[in-house]
């Protein structure tokens, strides 16, 4: 199954018109696509199915109890299929099903190890500041943001160990916040930011065939190796803000294989910033 994947486009101030890959089955939306929701008609319509996991800024000044009711029901007023700890499978034109597993995953903060949580979770209030979210009137600080973050990964860490049984032949995982250090970004040095970005879940890479994610301005494609079986992938497509460059060498066409023959299919973009396949991983922060 060929994918189109969109993340970080943020249309609530940037000008950019999405377009259909014309060979994509499917189109994944990896979350801040616009954070006033109401550019996400641009997807009403689309030729393929859509699928979308939210990242933090479609909660920014949201109650993120309130939140989710009306990210689902504007959603599904526009035909696009929002997941949040739940499953979905589909069929591809090959006959292959596809099981696709999505959720924000947020922030634990122990992406640089639980050594430097407190550090981490200090460093975070300034782009919670930011996304100026509460729950139940009570905005949202490191320690909800971390309790919100450990339910999608027990929710992610259950479901990814769930057999198939038949069900399906191959397993996309599809969250907004980074799974590694390897996704961090290189223009920015290891900092407690950087767990504000990406998680440690290197633990469940091998249990994906692909795992797509967003949140960091930053476009990267690379595999890990699975002893006796085909490597799985990690793919980044976000656009960023053009007015800081991120935007530039961004290809909205870029085509993503799941259940591809092929042990690797790399893709990568020119542009501010990259990974290369093999490389050691970059401990770095990005700006959301």
């Amino acid at each position: 199954m060929r994918l189109q994947l969109l993340s970080d486009l943020h249309l609530e101030t940037e000008s950019f018109e999405p377009r259909p890959s014309p060979d994509a089955e499917l189109l994944v939306l990896g979350g801040d696509i616009d954070a006033t929701w109401a550019q996400l008609d641009r997807f009403a319509g689309w030729p393929v199915p859509v699928l979308m996991v939210a990242g933090n800024h479609e909660f920014d000044g949201r109650d993120l109890g309130d939140a989710w009711a009306g990210l689902r029901e504007r959603c599904d007023s526009l035909g696009i299929r929002l997941l949040e700890r739940e499953r979905w499978v589909v069929t591809s034109a090959a006959g292959r099903r596809v099981r696709f597993v999505g959720t924000v995953r947020w922030s634990d903060f122990d992406g640089l190890g639980s050594a430097q949580r407190d550090r981490a979770m200090r460093a975070s209030a300034y782009f919670l500041r930011l996304m100026a979210a509460t729950r139940q009137g009570v905005p949202i600080d490191a320690e909800v943001m971390r309790n919100e973050s450990l339910a999608c990964r027990r929710w992610l860490e259950d479901e990814l160990h769930e057999p198939p049984q038949g069900r399906w032949d191959d397993t996309v995982v599809i969250t907004h916040f980074a799974p590694s250090l390897r996704c961090a970004d290189p223009r920015y040095g290891r900092q407690p930011g950087t767990a504000s970005f990406c998680n440690a879940d290197e633990d469940l890479l091998p249990l994906a065939d692909l795992w797509l994610h967003g949140h960091l301005h930053c476009r990267h494609d690379f595999t890990v190796h699975r002893p006796g079986r085909r490597p799985m992938r990690v793919v980044c497509q976000a656009r960023g803000l053009a007015d800081k460059g991120e935007a530039d060498g961004f290809d909205e066409f870029k085509p993503i294989d799941v259940g591809a023959t092929d042990e690797v299919r790399q893709g990568l973009l020119p542009g501010p910033c990259h990974t290369v396949p093999g490389d050691p991983a970059h401990p770095m922060e990005s700006m959301p």
